[in-house]
């Protein structure tokens, strides 16, 4: 796949949907961050869900060690590996109080340093919090690179590389979330609708119908 089918697939989606943005709840740094915590093994619904019944008790670092693990463990509950995210979030919450003043750090070893923050969860937050350039490759995107060609890899960093790399300088700070969005939706992983989709004339996915 050459730079101008890869421009004009971006172009199409950013017509699509000029403003993207994730499908998570949030209203600050730290809420966005807690949420995709949360979301790990979990759909971002039930995810929401939980984050509507916590924050409406605690959306602060200081408020959530205030609530205690109990009471947060208790609205996360439906969410599954919760007691874990639980204890994640209660030390991460004492590390943001202790070394940031209760601030989220716009630094990826800063985020990556956090309990239960990899690199994706620290690209989503540079992304979508700070608007940072970065790539949060979750299932659906490495899926959706592979596939299509657009940035075939084949792990998550050669993908996440691969992609920071190739796509245009113009589409780069939104194109996480439109790629997640695609493939949630339309490069779906058992029945991809290619049918229904607005690039198939340009992917390279050799199971697509022809014609």
């Amino acid at each position: 796949m050459n730079r101008d089918i890869r421009a004009e697939i971006f172009a199409r989606l950013r017509d699509q949907n000029p403003n993207p943005t994730t499908e998570l709840e949030w209203a600050t740094p730290f809420e966005l961050l807690i949420a995709v915590l949360l979301s790990a093994q979990a759909t971002d619904v039930s995810v929401n869900q939980a984050t509507r019944k916590l924050y409406a008790k605690a959306n602060t670092p200081e408020a959530i060690l205030l609530l205690g693990i109990d009471a947060v463990k208790d609205c996360i509950k439906t969410i599954g590996l919760y007691n874990s995210k639980a204890e994640n979030m209660m030390k991460t919450s004492t590390i943001l109080l202790d070394k940031y003043g209760g601030e989220i750090p716009r630094n990826r070893d800063a985020l990556e340093a956090l309990p239960g923050v990899g690199r994706k969860t620290a690209n989503v937050v540079l992304n979508t919090a700070f608007g940072e350039p970065t790539m949060a490759v979750d299932t659906h995107i490495f899926r959706l690179a592979n596939r299509t060609r657009i940035a075939p890899g084949r792990d998550v960093r050669e993908v996440e590389d691969r992609l920071v790399r190739l796509i245009p300088k113009e589409f780069l700070k939104d194109a996480h979330h439109w790629m997640i969005l695609h493939g949630r939706y339309v490069c779906k992983a058992r029945k991809p609708d290619c049918t229904n989709c607005l690039i198939s004339d340009l992917c390279e996915y050799k199971g697509k119908p022809s014609g």
